[in-house]
């Protein structure tokens, strides 16, 4: 350094001692700049003040010299003691030269840049509060120092700054916030650590309300969680769970809406249990105003649902979040956004908003990850308890989420059971809405049938009954041919084997156009059932279509799963499968405790309506004799099974046919037909029960079933009285005659039907059956 340069009011020898190499020499220099400040304070020589910390700093502190810049540290650090509580006038120029030097390659120079700002803001105390963002700029690189000495010292400063926020009530929170936002990202532990610690005094400082600037920070702290290290993991912790103990207490204040997609995006393994716990109570706090951003909560939650027991804590929360979530849906959601209201109404007890509370509380749009809607951060949304502005539901970006889900193979059983039980509140809050979406979910439901879990087939088939009965799915109804209630769908609905259009028509007024295309599916899975078992000759793991049938049957009404069956059946061209399921569909008739309503309706025929569902049941029953047989008992029908059964002779009575018959007398002995059997006792008026009964006798072979009805009918009373003395007679006088009902034409019907299943059959006769038969829609 140049000694001949002007340094006054510095002496020559002040000079030299400040670029001496030794310490104790610096030391000396720094009493006499101390005492000669001293005297320029007692002067009021502002100016001579001035320019010691000017030279001070440029020409020792800012010099190339390494002894000369430790020589300015130390002498700016003295002009600050000798200052006192006037430093705080001359803070600027003091804090600048010394925070420069903590970017000095030299350790040891770093380490006398932090003892020397160390006693400029040990002076100054509140003073330095106006620079804080600077003195905290500076720190935060010192506090990632790779110098031990160094990070020492820049604690002791650290602590020091703590303790002066703490005390005061002059912090400005809003020109720190900026500068936190930024440095929160440091990748760095110590750098993290730091940032940390600040957060955790600022927030315990009553004056100091960093709550309202969270949204900002929260994103930041939720990456930090995520860190290598155990211990700044933990402080994080704690740092949230102070941040969501305020949050509990002052809900009214808290900006649920700009912080819920930040719980969302943050769904890794080390952090997914905190943001569903914040997730939780947000939903719980916030209620409607998270509904904007369901779909992406839906995409972080639904996933944990399928956790094992490692991961127990966050399915559990996870859970929790996902019933308040459909809990917040109503049927209001189904009303059209121009007829819903601007602002609730307010809860009883709380005070009136005026119109700027109103214009503070208005959401705009905000790009969301994982939803459509959204909220923006430049329009700063304080929710209230008492009040929340209009929220809509995200129902499209939900259903998207909703359906991918089902699309992934991967997705778990409870995560598929979970979203099924979605669709299903969804249809039920919010049908009309719904519909215009069931286009694109119908097909993914109906291939959920083959699902490999019995959970997801029953919660499915809960949600296919829905779409099936709800009205919201109904369009115009007209008569079909039958004079029943003909429901016209858009599609047209095609003959099993060909392309031939049959009639769109559910004989059910009160299904909807759904219902005809998911019985029609249930037949298709039911042949893929029935295909697979005889491909595999083994059980399938999913549930056998008898029990989705019963099913079925208490989720809508039997009648209609019956009728729309046998309309479907009637038109079908495969008669080997109309056959078969035929049989099913009479064995679930006959022996399901699910439908002993439909019995009863059809025990005795006495409505127009029994009566129409006999018939039409009867047409399709015709696929198979000892069925149409059977669905005559059921209905009393006794004269008209004895002359099915005198046509029996002329049908191919095969094996399989004789094992029908054989299935029949069983049934004829289960408590189904108890009142057939009693009615055994009436013999003069049930003449043809009981020549219907020997028909079947004569027809079985001398086996355990002949047996059987050899031993029952042989418990008829007086056989005598078996004979009739007028043919003309109907069956059970005491049962009024309907005389709607043609028999004759029913007889004619299934000749026809009977001829086609001959004539198909021997057309088989040395071909190998192809059972790659399929429904289309």
């Amino acid at each position: 350094m140049n000694t001949e340069k002007d340094f006054s009011p510095l002496t020559p020898n002040i000079v030299r001692a400040l670029n001496d190499k030794l310490y104790e020499k610096r030391k000396v220099a720094a009493l006499e700049i101390e005492k000669l400040v001293r005297e320029f304070v007692a002067q009021n020589n502002s100016t001579q003040i001035r320019h010691v910390i000017q030279i001070l700093a440029s020409e020792f502190a800012l010099s190339q010299h390494p002894h000369s810049r430790k020589g300015g540290l130390i002498g700016l650090a003295a002009c600050s003691i000798a200052l006192g509580k006037d430093s705080g006038l001359y803070l600027k120029e003091l804090i600048e030269p010394v925070l420069t030097c903590f970017n000095d390659s030299d350790s040891r120079l770093r380490y006398y840049a932090c003892e020397a700002l160390y006693n400029i803001v040990k002076v100054a105390r509140g003073a330095v509060l106006p620079h804080f963002n600077v003195l905290f700029d500076g720190l935060s690189k010192l506090a990632a120092d790779p110098d031990p000495n160094v990070k020492s010292g820049s604690e002791l400063l650290d602590r020091l700054l703590k303790d002066i926020v703490t005390e005061s009530n002059k912090f400005d929170l809003v020109a720190f916030v900026p500068l936190l936002r930024e440095r929160i990202y440091s990748n760095n532990q110590y750098a993290r650590q730091f940032i940390i610690s600040w957060i955790l005094v600022l927030e315990s400082v009553p004056d100091i309300n960093l709550l309202d600037y969270l949204p900002e920070i929260l994103d930041g702290l939720f990456q930090i969680l995520g860190d290598g290290s155990k211990e700044i993991r933990r402080m994080c912790e704690v740092v949230l769970g102070e941040f969501l103990k305020e949050i509990k207490k002052t809900p009214s204040s808290v900006k649920f809406a700009e912080m819920a997609n930040i719980l969302v995006i943050h769904s890794n393994d080390l952090i997914q249990l905190t943001a569903m716990t914040w997730m939780r109570e947000f939903i719980q706090l916030a209620g409607r105003v998270v509904l904007p951003y369901s779909s992406g909560i839906l995409t972080a939650v639904l996933p944990c649902l399928s956790y094992d027991d490692r991961k127990k804590s966050t399915k559990e929360v996870a859970s929790a979040c996902n019933h308040s979530l459909m809990k917040l849906i109503t049927p209001e959601d189904d009303e059209d956004e121009d007829t819903q209201s601007t602002v609730s109404p307010p809860r009883e007890g709380s005070p009136p908003k005026s119109q700027d509370d109103l214009n503070g509380a208005q959401a705009s749009p905000h790009t969301l990850i994982g939803c459509s809607a959204s909220v923006s951060p430049d329009s700063p949304l304080l929710l209230s308890l008492d009040w929340f502005p209009l929220v809509t539901l995200d129902l499209d970006g939900i259903v998207q989420v909703l359906d991918r889900h089902l699309h992934d193979s991967s997705t778990g059983m409870m995560t598929r059971i979970a979203v099924l039980k979605w669709l299903y509140h969804l249809y039920i809050k919010t049908p009309r809405k719904m519909f215009r979406h069931t286009d694109s979910l119908f097909p993914m439901l109906l291939k959920t049938l083959s699902d490999e879990s019995d959970e997801v087939i029953l919660k499915d088939l809960e949600v296919l009954a829905e779409i099936a009965s709800s009205p919201a799915g109904q369009t115009d109804n007209s008569l079909s041919c039958d004079g029943k209630s003909e429901v016209h769908v858009t599609d047209p609905l095609y003959s099993v084997t060909g392309s031939k259009v049959v009639d769109s028509s559910p004989s059910t007024p009160s299904m909807n156009s759904y219902f005809y295309k998911f019985m029609i599916n249930l037949l298709n899975f039911t042949l893929g059932f029935v295909v697979h078992y005889l491909l595999s000759l083994r059980s399938l793991i999913c549930l056998s279509p008898p029990f989705l049938y019963r099913q079925l049957c208490l989720l809508l009404h039997a009648e209609n799963i019956f009728h729309s069956m046998a309309d479907i059946l009637l038109k079908e061209e495969d008669l080997k499968f109309a056959s078969t399921m035929v049989q099913t569909l009479n064995t679930i008739l006959l022996t399901s405790a699910e439908l002993f309503q439909l019995r009863n309706q059809l025990k005795d025929l006495h409505t127009q309506e029994s009566c129409t569902l006999f018939c039409c049941l009867y047409r399709s029953w015709c696929h198979n004799p000892v069925a149409t047989v059977s669905l005559c008992f059921l209905t009393q029908n006794y004269r008209h099974a004895y002359d099915l059964i005198q046509k029996f002779g002329d049908l191919e009575v095969t094996v399989d046919f004789l094992m029908e018959v054989d299935k029949l007398v069983q049934l004829i002995e289960s408590p189904i037909f108890t009142y057939l059997r009693l009615q055994l006792l009436d013999v003069e008026n049930n003449p043809y029960l009981i020549k219907a009964l020997y028909g079947l006798l004569m027809l079985l072979p001398q086996s355990q079933a002949f047996q059987l009805l050899s031993n029952r009918l042989s418990c008829v009373p007086n056989p005598e009285l078996m004979r009739t003395t007028d043919d003309s007679q109907e069956c059970g006088a005491k049962r009024p005659t309907q005389a709607h009902m043609d028999y004759g034409e029913l007889l004619e019907h299934f000749d026809r039907v009977q001829s086609k299943h001959l004539e198909v059959r021997h057309q088989r006769a040395g071909r190998a059956n192809h059972p790659d038969r399929k429904l289309l829609l």
